[in-house]
């Protein structure tokens, strides 16, 4: 073989060599970037994973703590419903008369007078039906004074106590619905200094100065 032949085929051997390298640290190369892919591929995943469950604890979190401030709401409207139609807290407003300020809460039947004589104030009903049964005292209105198709002026038709023939005996059931639709106190005395019975009584109304 001539020098000159001997010196072709060496160049084409290289370029072989060179042809056939090339293709082989391609594939080297992207066996290295598919790894590196799928780690990040996998990472961006899993921070995903963890938004999303992330984000589904707050909103089990948020529920939660909505549920419970609807059962507390809730129970409490339901306390203050009970309260409400037992009476017992004095009712106050712009119009609160001073006698109601001064006078001794009596919220239950628990409750007694500090001593004879002493002004008293509730909006119990059993207090209040316990006092008119004590005077054998009827619920009753005022004639005339009805309004929108409800009792008007509450009193007692108490025998032998301010009799007038403008008394007229309602239900005890009438008596309470215009007594806590017009948020009513009862101002009342069980005896008088001396120990002796005592028939007082007036309604007051913390929104206007009449009861």
């Amino acid at each position: 073989m001539r020098p000159a032949q001997k010196a072709t085929t060496a160049r084409k051997a290289t370029t072989a060599r060179r042809t056939t390298s090339g293709p082989a640290r391609k594939t080297t190369a992207a066996r290295k970037t598919t790894p590196a892919r799928k780690a990040t591929t996998a990472r961006k995943a899993t921070t995903a994973r963890k938004a999303t469950t992330g984000t589904a604890r707050k909103t089990t979190s948020a529920a939660r703590k909505s549920t419970t401030a609807r059962k507390s709401t809730s129970g409490r409207a339901g306390v203050a419903k009970a309260a409400s139609s037992r009476g017992g807290a004095v009712r106050t407003g712009k119009s609160t008369a001073r006698s109601t300020r001064s006078s001794q809460v009596i919220a239950s039947l628990q409750d007694r007078p500090e001593r004879p004589g002493r002004s008293l104030v509730t909006t119990n009903h059993e207090v209040i039906q316990r006092w008119a049964r004590a005077r054998g005292a009827k619920p009753a209105t005022i004639s005339g004074t009805e309004r929108e198709g409800r009792a008007g002026v509450l009193t007692f038709n108490i025998p032998g106590y301010r009799e007038s023939s403008r008394i007229r005996e309602i239900t005890w059931e009438e008596w309470f619905h215009t007594f806590d639709l017009r948020r009513l106190n009862l101002i009342f005395q069980e005896q008088m200094r001396d120990g002796r019975q005592s028939n007082f009584f007036r309604t007051e109304s913390p929104d206007r100065e009449d009861g």
